[in-house]
């Protein structure tokens, strides 16, 4: 049994024990989160229900593990024989979720 959920504008295959990182959430670790935006749901017989375009009924639930960042990526500019340099970082803020349930 899986789920295709939407969070963060981005969409992620769970199931159940799943551990996924996704856009930073609000709350603590060892909170419950419920992700109500369920786009496709199939079950254990190979029954499939697509949403139109997200499915009422079905939702799925999740345990916060921990709060994070990524990994930092530069953006470095240079425009040649100009001295005309400049240097970004950015470091994402991210969380990571354990898939608890599928409820349908």
């Amino acid at each position: 049994m899986f789920a295709v959920i939407k969070t963060g504008g981005k969409q992620y295959r769970v199931a159940a024990n799943d551990t996924i990182t996704i856009a930073s959430l609000t709350g603590e670790a060892g909170e419950a989160v419920t992700f109500g935006e369920v786009l496709l749901f199939a079950d254990g017989a190979g029954a499939t229900q697509v949403g139109a375009p997200t499915l009422s009924g079905i939702s799925v639930t999740g345990e916060i593990v921990r709060h994070g960042r990524d990994k930092k990526v530069i953006a470095f500019k240079k425009r040649r024989r100009q001295n005309s340099r400049r240097k970004r970082g950015h470091r994402q803020d991210h969380t990571v979720v354990r898939i608890t349930g599928i409820s349908a």
